[in-house]
């Protein structure tokens, strides 16, 4: 599939028989990585979904694989987007599609980290209920 086309599924979704092509999948635990370096705080000009966005990529599971010039990318890509959104004239389609572009090489969407062969594990959603076996065995037993 390569950089273009349709985004894979998750490994837990596929079935193959055959061994995929291409490099291997590499898994990493979701959530902020152990050892994020200080990282320069958000500039304070900035708008506030560029704030947000920008400390979001420290508590992202993919922030593990970042160098410092990755880290270099996004401040870039904030202060991109903090002058996006705090423009008066309407998005220009161009600074937009550069933006996404910046933000895809630093692989933000699931899709990206997809392409790139690279998938967070998911956390459990959240407490699980109680097993109804005893209700399965007993429908079982009356044949339903």
């Amino acid at each position: 599939m390569g950089a273009r086309g349709p985004v894979g599924k998750r490994s837990e979704e596929r079935r193959r028989r055959n061994k995929p092509e291409g490099p291997e999948l590499v898994q990493a635990p979701s959530g902020p990585p152990a050892d994020v370096p200080d990282l320069p705080e958000p500039d304070s000009d900035w708008h506030d979904i560029a704030k947000d966005w920008y400390l979001s990529l420290q508590d992202s599971g993919q922030a593990a694989f970042y160098q410092a010039s990755d880290w270099a990318t996004a401040r870039y890509a904030a202060e991109l987007m903090s002058r996006l959104l705090k423009s008066d004239r309407a998005p220009n389609g161009q600074l937009v599609a550069a933006l996404n572009s910046v933000m895809g090489s630093l692989l933000t969407t699931e899709g990206d980290r997809r392409r790139a062969r690279i998938e967070l594990e998911r956390k459990p959603a959240g407490p699980q209920l109680a097993a109804v076996k005893p209700l399965d065995a007993y429908r079982d037993l009356a044949g339903g």
